[in-house]
């Protein structure tokens, strides 16, 4: 089944994430369904580096445009007609920038597969939330039995004021029929007038106790809009929040839209009972007559009641983000971003009739340094029902952009506290008008904090401030909040991190993992759950080599190159070099498990079970794998490839069982491609360099986490530097130019971009080799081919790992 299709079959909550991921006007919709299998088959991601091929598709793009047009004409469909016409307008300015759009549908079939991941996701984990999610029925149930009954007291009271109005009807009749009837016998008159005095004892009785009944209406109505206010919304704006950092939280509007707008109505309805009544006492009316001493009370509870509802029921449905950001809540200057607001009382007659104005920081903080920004792009729209596939009020800002302003170097503010580009906070505003029947009140709304930045290298300490803000505060509007950051407890930050992979691959971290995090951010504890983390230890420690950037460098890298083996459980990942080796020593030899790196950003390694000559095993270990090396080759093929050189010089791959006890090719086998060894096409048009395996012992590189982390796996033999290490400190075309190396595929350059990002192909037994043999004795290297698997003269490079 296509991916589109996937998409079409989810539940509505889901739909409306896609429906909201094609407002935008990069992608139309119809363009993105007519031609779903030919997009789905392209090769985007190579187009968005390759302007050749980039160029075709954006040629074969338009004739497919031009082909479903003409269908169009046959099926006489002349709405379509015109809006291929206008789609395919709309592409042709990328006629000299064609990258950019294989760029742009790239982003759009990368967001539809983390939809259908999250999908996949709330199934997973539902099991999780099973308690959570039996007390919130329970609460929705609860909740609705009110609303229920606070609709069959609103027809009850239709129905008292229909009684109240007969009764004041059949008074005021009888009276006046009294009054115009001036002769008569006395005796009748009394009758009358005691008949008379009856009935308004009985019409004040009924007014007595509608008035009675219309306060229990406003008290039930209060007891709703405090359950709504105080505590659904602000758990939606909790959930919100979360959602917004990772966490896999419903936060879709529609429940809460009915509920503010079933008890909207009935306060309006209350507004027109209490309307009625004063007709009615303009009518008739007497001494102490109770409607004229409570009436205005009422009327004012009522209208305070509906304003509170109605103030509270304007908000941020959808926070600030850009197209292809990093996450939500991270602007950039001059660069578009999006945002949706949202009225939850929902009246169809005020549709396209309030205007939402959108504008910066309405209460900026005077400190020194402060920047101001001003909203550039459409900054007014109408709320409307056609923007959301839903039905709801919402005004979609898609084109907006920031500016700052020219004064100096910021603010001059009267507090010294003086914050970073990354940590101050700014807050979007809205305002609009509502007005219905009489009643006018004026909306604010806000989004959450936004961190503006300039350029795209400070995009991750952003979002590091993002996620620790949205972690920690509920105190939406404090921009002040990094002036004095507290610190989280770990089971806050341990939640906060297992949502990065939760949303990124659809598989969170689990127990030992982040255990295994825990022992290097707090030592060996008995418990952590008391143990706290500071937001310099989370961010600023150790820069630019920040536990942030380390963390990120491997989500990073798993969601572009190893999704797929982390979603299936092939990876360990977070796991202390101490701990894999009491994992693996205890395992037959040939037993391996994958690793993070824990000094190089962005690195994973792996390690096996070897045995020493008097049988005893031992842990060795290959130098980490980056991004330089995944981008061309897949991290199963580099399994699977890997080789050895043992006894009498036969190659031979060590890595035969995954940890536990998984035969290597069952646990990869389903990624593996057709042709392997020297058939395979990832090694044909690759460049290769020698890789060396080091010495356990050795020292690492700086950690990124503390200093206590610098007991990862070694990068440096003893007696100095090999592979890459080498490659740092000296030339490297030494040792290439003892290799033949292969030109690469012209469809496949972009894949190649220079011999310094040379994929690591071949590990040779490095008790075997010497940096001054391989250096010095040009003679003794014969040329190296993977395609053969030639294999190098023995040498010696320090030794393997333990």
């Amino acid at each position: 089944m296509s991916q589109w299709e996937k998409l079409r079959q989810l539940p509505a909550v889901y739909t409306q994430q896609l429906n909201e991921l094609y407002d935008r006007d990069a992608l139309p919709m119809d363009v993105r369904h007519y031609l779903s299998a030919w997009i789905e088959k392209q090769e985007w991601r190579r187009a968005a580096r390759d302007q050749d091929l980039a160029m075709v598709l954006f040629q074969v793009l338009l004739e497919n445009l031009d082909n479903q047009h003409s269908r169009f004409v046959q099926e006489e469909s002349f709405l379509m007609q015109h809006n291929i016409r206008r789609y395919k307008r709309n592409f042709q300015r990328y006629q000299d920038d064609p990258m950019t759009l294989a760029s742009t549908i790239l982003w759009f079939l990368e967001k539809e597969k983390e939809i259908l991941q999250t999908a996949d996701l709330a199934e997973q984990v539902q099991y999780l939330h099973v308690e959570q999610e039996a007390m919130e029925t329970s609460t929705q149930q609860d909740l609705e039995r009110k609303l229920a009954g606070l609709r069959n007291e609103v027809q009850c009271m239709e129905h008292t004021m229909m009684c109240l109005e007969e009764q004041q009807d059949e008074f005021d009749f009888k009276y006046q029929t009294h009054t115009m009837e001036a002769r008569g016998e006395e005796a009748d008159k009394n009758q009358q007038v005691k008949v008379l005095q009856l009935l308004v004892n009985r019409l004040d009785d009924c007014r007595k106790s509608t008035l009675l009944d219309l306060n229990k209406l406003l008290d039930r109505t209060e007891d709703l809009i405090d359950t709504l206010v105080k505590k659904e919304l602000v758990e939606w704006q909790r959930r919100q929040q979360k959602a917004c950092i990772g966490a896999p939280d419903n936060v879709c509007l529609d429940q809460l839209e009915k509920w503010f707008t079933c008890v909207a109505v009935c306060l309006f309805q209350v507004r027109e009972f209490l309307s009625k009544l004063e007709e009615l006492v303009g009518k008739v009316s007497y001494d102490n007559d109770p409607v004229k001493i409570q009436r205005p009370a009422l009327q004012k509870r009522a209208d305070t009641l509906l304003k509170d509802l109605i103030k509270s029921a304007f908000v941020v449905e959808t926070q600030p983000s850009m197209p292809q950001g990093k996450g939500p809540l991270v602007l950039r200057t001059n660069v578009q971003f999006s945002v949706k607001t949202r009225l939850l009382v929902k009246f169809p007659e005020l549709n396209h009739s309030m205007k939402v104005n959108v504008f910066m920081d309405r209460e900026a903080p005077q400190i020194k340094g402060y920047r101001r920004f001003n909203v550039l792009g459409t900054k007014s729209k109408a709320l409307n029902m056609a923007e959301s596939q839903s039905g709801g009020m919402v005004a979609d800002f898609r084109h907006l952009t920031l500016k700052e302003q020219k004064c100096g170097s910021g603010g001059k503010g009267i507090s010294d506290i003086s914050l970073s580009v990354t940590e101050e906070l700014h807050i979007i505003c809205f305002d609009t008008v509502f007005e219905l029947k009489g009643l006018s009140v004026q909306l604010q709304a806000s989004s959450l904090p936004v961190l503006i930045i300039s350029n795209s290298s400070q995009q991750q300490s952003a979002w590091a401030s993002v996620l620790w803000f949205n972690m920690l505060s509920q105190d939406t509007k404090d921009v002040l909040f990094f002036a004095n950051t507290p610190a989280a407890l770990w089971t806050q930050f341990r939640e906060m991190l297992s949502w990065q992979f939760l949303f990124a691959t659809k598989r969170g971290l689990n127990d030992a993992q982040l255990e295994m995090i825990a022992h290097r951010l707090f030592g060996k504890q008995q418990n952590y759950d008391t143990c706290k983390v500071a937001w310099s230890k989370f961010s600023k420690e150790n820069t630019p080599d920040t536990f942030w950037a380390w963390f990120d460098g491997i989500l990073v890298m798993v969601k572009t190159y190893l999704e797929d083996l982390w979603r299936d459980d092939l990876i360990m990942g977070f796991v202390s070099k101490g701990k894999e080796k009491s994992l693996l020593k205890k395992k037959q030899r040939g037993t391996f498990l994958l690793r993070f790196s824990e000094s190089v950003i962005g690195g994973i390694t792996f390690s096996w079970v070897d045995t020493t000559i008097t049988g005893e095993p031992e842990i060795k270990t290959v130098q980490p794998f980056t991004k330089v090396d995944l981008s061309q080759i897949p991290f199963y093929e580099i399994i699977r490839n890997f080789q050895i050189l043992e006894a009498e010089n036969v190659p031979e791959n060590p890595l035969l069982y995954l940890y536990p006890n998984t035969l290597k090719d069952e646990a990869f086998g389903k990624y593996y491609t057709d042709k392997s060894g020297a058939d395979s096409p990832y090694i044909k048009y690759i460049k290769t360099k020698l890789m060396f395996v080091s010495k356990e012992n050795t020292l690492e590189a700086k950690s990124p986490m503390s200093s206590d982390m610098a007991q990862g796996e070694g990068l440096e033999p003893k007696n100095g530097p090999c592979g890459e290490a080498a490659e740092q400190n000296r030339d490297p075309h030494p040792l290439e130019s003892y290799m033949e190396t292969h030109q690469p595929d012209p469809m496949l350059s972009g894949l190649v971009p220079n011999p310094e990002e040379d994929l690591l192909m071949y590990l040779n037994n490095p008790n075997l080799f010497g940096d001054s043999d391989i250096l010095q004795d040009e003679q003794m290297l014969p040329d190296f081919n993977l395609q053969t698997f030639p294999c190098l003269p023995q040498q010696s490079c320090g030794t393997t790992f333990q």
